[in-house]
C-alpha cells in the first residue's frame, strides 16, 4: 500500500511540475534575458553535438530546451510560435540575474537556416545577434536526413524516388510560401542543402562579421580546435577545455546507399557548392 502510494503521488508531481515551472516561466518573462548567440543550423550536421559542448562552458547557459523554435513558427503548420511574440520567446531563456560575470545565452534551432522568413524576424528582434552555422556537405546530408525521416515513418518512397521527385512535391509549397507545412520541413533533403541561397538571405540584412561559419566536417575531425573559434567569436573564456567531447544525436545508418543516389547528389550539388565557395571565400572540397 505504501509503494502504491508512492508511485501515485510521484506520478502526480511528474505531471504538475512541468506545468508550475513553465507558469513560472511565463510569469517572469520580462526579467529573462534575450540570447547573445544562436546556432541557426544546418539540419544533421552536428547542432546538438555543438550545442551540448558549448552548455559544458561555466560562461555558457543554453536555452530552457535547445530547440525553441520562434522565429521560424515552429514545426506545427497549426501553431505559430512567432505569432505568440517575444514575452513566449524570453520565457525560454535563464533570468537575467542569472548571466553575471559575462554569461550568456543562447539557443539551437536548425530550421533557422533553412526557413526563408528567419533572417528578417532576426533582424528585426535581435539586429546584433551572433550567430553561428554548421555546414555538412549536402549529399551526405540529404542522405541523413532521409534516413531520419523514413525511421520516424514520415517518408513513403524509395531514396532515389524521393530526391528525384522533390522538387514536384515542393513546389507547390513553395509557391504557396507553406514553409511550415509538413512536406517543406520533411521532405526538403536538397533543398535544405542549397547553402549559398540561405546564407545570402542573412548576408543582405547582417554583416559577415556576424555569422561565423563552419563545415561539420572540420567540426568533428578537430573539434578542440573550432570550440576555441566558437569560444574567440562569441567573446568568452577560449582556453576553456570541455571535458565532454562524445557527438550527440548520431543515427547508424545500416543501410547501404546505392551508388546511383551518391552520384545523383553530386552531381546535382556541385554547382551549387561551387557557388558557396566563391560566396564564402573557402572551399570545403565537397
Amino acid at each position: 500500500m505504501h509503494q502504491t502510494i508512492q508511485r501515485t503521488l510521484a506520478g502526480v508531481a511528474r505531471a504538475i511540475v512541468p506545468d508550475l515551472v513553465h507558469q513560472y516561466q511565463k510569469n517572469t518573462w520580462a526579467q529573462r534575458s534575450l540570447p547573445h548567440f544562436i546556432i541557426l543550423g544546418a539540419q544533421k550536421a552536428g547542432t546538438t553535438s555543438l550545442h551540448d559542448y558549448l552548455s559544458q562552458h561555466p560562461q555558457l547557459v543554453p536555452s530552457l530546451k535547445k530547440e525553441v523554435h520562434f522565429f521560424d513558427g515552429g514545426t506545427h503548420p497549426s501553431i505559430d510560435t512567432f505569432e505568440k511574440g517575444l514575452p513566449w520567446y524570453r520565457a525560454h531563456f535563464p533570468l537575467e540575474r542569472d548571466l553575471q560575470d559575462g554569461k550568456q545565452t543562447f539557443e539551437s534551432s536548425p530550421l533557422y537556416l533553412f526557413h526563408p522568413r528567419v533572417p528578417q524576424r532576426i533582424a528585426e528582434v535581435l539586429p546584433n545577434v551572433k550567430m553561428i552555422v554548421l555546414l555538412r556537405n549536402p549529399s551526405k546530408r540529404a542522405i541523413s536526413h532521409y534516413f531520419h525521416e523514413k525511421r520516424k515513418g514520415r517518408e513513403p518512397l524509395g531514396m532515389y524516388e524521393a530526391f528525384t521527385s522533390e522538387e514536384r512535391r515542393l513546389a507547390p509549397l513553395i509557391e504557396n510560401a507553406n514553409y511550415n507545412s509538413h512536406g517543406f520541413i520533411h521532405h526538403s533533403y536538397k533543398c535544405r542543402g542549397l547553402y549559398q541561397q540561405q546564407l545570402e538571405r542573412y548576408f543582405q540584412l547582417f554583416t559577415k562579421e556576424q555569422l561565423l561559419i563552419l563545415s561539420s566536417e572540420h567540426f568533428f575531425s578537430a573539434t578542440a580546435a573550432c570550440l576555441r573559434t566558437v569560444f574567440e567569436f562569441i567573446g568568452v573564456d577560449p582556453e576553456y577545455q570541455v571535458t565532454n567531447l562524445q557527438p550527440k544525436n548520431v543515427a547508424n545508418n545500416r543501410t547501404v546507399v546505392p551508388p546511383l543516389v551518391d552520384d545523383y547528389l553530386d552531381e546535382f550539388f556541385k554547382p551549387h557548392n561551387e557557388r558557396l565557395y566563391q560566396l564564402l571565400g573557402q572551399d570545403f572540397g565537397w
